[in-house]
């Protein structure tokens, strides 16, 4: 009887220290995904968004965005994106995303990349219906040549629904 209070006690002790938050995501039905992309850039034209296309390995098999802004900052370029990651099992996801990127030193039209996707959980489809969230993606591009602007990133971290 001791032994089954103790385990009670440190199991509300546990609940509450997890807050009501965290609490609430112990039910919910979570994935890790990561991987690595190479994304070929395309310019469409002045003021057309540059179209995005990568070959992925991981989580995901496919991908395609949009750039659909661009702004120049202090130490680069951030840009305003969007994405859909594609299975094979049918699932698919629509992302929202905010690009940085870090020009790299002594490199013209070479830039370190970190992207925040922010999952459209309304879009998501097939096995992936219902998940949402956000994960991150880091890597190396060049944007030097319009006719062949390339690059290499890894992404990962956890999707809910």
């Amino acid at each position: 009887m001791k032994r089954l209070i103790a385990v009670l006690f440190a199991s509300s002790v546990a609940l509450t220290a997890m807050g009501p938050a965290r609490a609430a995501e112990v039910g919910r039905d979570c994935m890790p995904i990561g991987g690595v992309a190479i994304p070929n850039f395309f310019p469409e034209g002045d003021r057309k968004p540059i179209v995005i296309s990568a070959s992925v390995a991981g989580s995901v098999q496919n991908a395609a965005g949009k750039i659909l802004a661009q702004r120049e900052t202090p130490t680069g370029l951030e840009m305003d994106m969007e994405h859909y990651f594609g299975r094979e099992d049918g699932g698919a996801i629509h992302t929202k995303d905010l690009g940085i990127l870090t020009s790299v030193p002594g490199k013209p039209g070479r830039y370190m990349l970190e992207i925040t996707y922010d999952i459209q959980q309304a879009d998501s489809r097939g096995t992936l219906k219902g998940y949402g969230g956000v994960f991150n993606s880091y890597g190396l591009v060049d944007l030097r040549d319009p006719n062949n602007m390339v690059g290499l990133v890894r992404y990962g971290g956890e999707i809910c629904k």
